[in-house]
């Protein structure tokens, strides 16, 4: 198991939710901490916060819109001078939208695509060259429990998240193949959290007892740290029945995979959410 202590990290969407709890995590660790969120005072809050908590931590922030290619590369040199090196990557920033596609103005649609998954992509190519650099790191995509199947009301959300999926999988081969087999990449699938942007989803039926909501952001964080940081984890999914999905979609037919995608609830998981409705980064 790796220890993690005197590494650096970078945690996007740090400010709240997932990032948040990420970043409590490592600075358990010891990990020397570096945020960025596009909510500047949030982020403040967020780093008063973990100061309280973790006397003595090193906490860095830095207000960064990701889907800003030029203000990641600048916020990166700036974690790069005040921290020496990147060691993790943890990109957890995220926007959501829900609803039916033919209900979505092109702009609501267009933002989720660029946070989350233009802004990763950024993100990641602005801190690879120092790992390639030392053939060390570790990036980790916060994905999505989406990325296993479709969710209804989720179209667009759902497409990121499986994009999300396949560049972590294809970044790892082609990293590979550069010969900087060091550097790794793991990505984190959780099913709806009972708080935060997805307040009120979750499966319905036999769904909700077979895959339950994630308890909390916690659980998350838990989830990065100790079994993809520290466990070198590739692939993490919370709760573990989600790999079901996976599975199932491998062995039955179309039409009774479709079928039992129902029956658990699954088309109709968002009929309950009362998140934010204009949107919500996390």
């Amino acid at each position: 198991m790796e220890r993690l202590a005197g590494k650096t990290a970078i945690v996007t969407g740090g400010a709240r939710g997932i990032g948040l709890a990420t970043a409590r995590c490592l600075l358990r660790e010891g990990v020397i901490l570096t945020l960025w969120d596009v909510d500047a005072d949030a982020l403040g809050a967020a780093r008063d916060l973990l100061l309280r908590e973790h006397p003595g931590a090193e906490v860095q922030i830095v207000p960064c819109d990701i889907t800003d290619a030029a203000a990641v590369t600048r916020a990166t040199a700036f974690a790069e001078t005040a921290m020496g090196r990147i060691d993790i990557l943890v990109n957890n920033a995220g926007y959501l939208a829900p609803g039916n596609l033919l209900d979505q103005p092109a702009q609501q649609w267009d933002r989720t695509v660029s946070v989350n998954l233009n802004g990763l992509i950024y993100t990641t190519q602005a801190v690879l060259p120092g790992m390639y650099d030392r053939n060390c790191g570790h990036v980790v995509n916060i994905s999505s429990a989406a990325a296993t199947l479709g969710v209804a009301g989720l179209a667009v959300y759902t497409a990121t998240k499986w994009a999300v999926w396949g560049f972590t999988e294809s970044l790892r081969q082609e990293t590979i193949n550069l010969g900087y087999g060091g550097v790794r990449f793991s990505s984190i699938h959780p099913i709806f959290l009972r708080e935060g942007m997805f307040a009120g989803a979750r499966l319905r039926g036999p769904g909700a007892l077979l895959v339950p909501n994630v308890r909390d952001h916690e659980v998350i964080g838990r989830a990065v740290v100790d079994w993809a940081l520290k466990r070198g984890r590739r692939v993490v999914m919370r709760p573990r029945t989600v790999r079901l999905a996976v599975l199932l979609r491998g062995i039955l037919p179309n039409r009774l995979f479709e079928k039992l995608v129902r029956i658990l609830g699954v088309s109709h998981g968002m009929s309950g959410w009362h998140g934010d409705r204009g949107g919500r980064t996390d």
